[in-house]
């Protein structure tokens, strides 16, 4: 009787280092590449050219085109080399931390008025490659729907305060800001002529106003 021997599976620290290391090299590519050049004029050879491998290299540590934009999109939420998820960014955490509604409502006005310049044209760029794109169409709607599901998070997050108005359901709440934060609504602002600070500040006002239960006011 002979024993059948099961290959052992086994896993090199050095590849997957060279593995991590080629990962970053393409997200690096991309994130230049696409910063400078824009969606439409960026190609997936360029990125592999830029990061010194193949173009089959990029699909496999990264994906296919709409992939590396919203690797690259996560990359600038997150301040990071790496794409990170949004509880693991750091402007998320300063939300939370902040102590009143007024609070997070400022923080996160301010994180999308330095962050909207940067990601917004790439995710507009996406929305309009969909028309004709199937994989594109379909990575957009993925990010509409992350946005709005965090957004819920956001609302919770200030109900958690005591200052959301109570008339108004977390979904409301979400909605709201959700549309307002959208990079369609920047991209409109900025075509009119407004700055990245202006719109922060609107955004700040425009949702302690709608958002939150009058402050009392003070009797003298």
């Amino acid at each position: 009787m002979s024993d059948s021997v099961k290959p052992r599976r086994y896993t090199s620290p050095v590849r997957a280092e060279r593995a991590a290391r080629t990962r970053r090299e393409v997200l690096a590519a991309a994130r230049e590449l696409l910063s400078s050049q824009g969606y439409g004029a960026t190609t997936v050879a360029q990125v592999a050219a830029r990061a010194g491998v193949s173009v089959d290299t990029v699909y496999a540590s990264v994906g296919r085109k709409p992939e590396l934009v919203v690797a690259v999109i996560d990359m600038v939420l997150g301040s990071s080399d790496e794409p990170i998820p949004a509880e693991q960014r750091d402007y998320v955490r300063a939300v939370r931390a902040a102590p009143s509604g007024r609070d997070k409502i400022a923080v996160y006005a301010a994180a999308l008025g330095a962050l909207m310049p940067a990601t917004a044209p790439l995710i507009e760029a996406l929305r309009h490659a969909g028309d004709h794109d199937e994989e594109c169409a379909r990575t957009w709607t993925r990010l509409v729907e992350r946005r709005a599901s965090n957004m819920l998070l956001f609302a919770a997050d200030l109900r958690s305060t005591g200052h959301l108005r109570a008339d108004l359901t977390d979904r409301e709440v979400a909605d709201v800001v959700w549309s307002t934060n959208a990079p369609e609504y920047w991209l409109l602002l900025r075509s009119r002529g407004w700055s990245p600070q202006r719109y922060a500040d609107l955004l700040e006002d425009l949702w302690c106003r709608l958002l939150l239960e009058p402050e009392p006011q003070v009797s003298r």
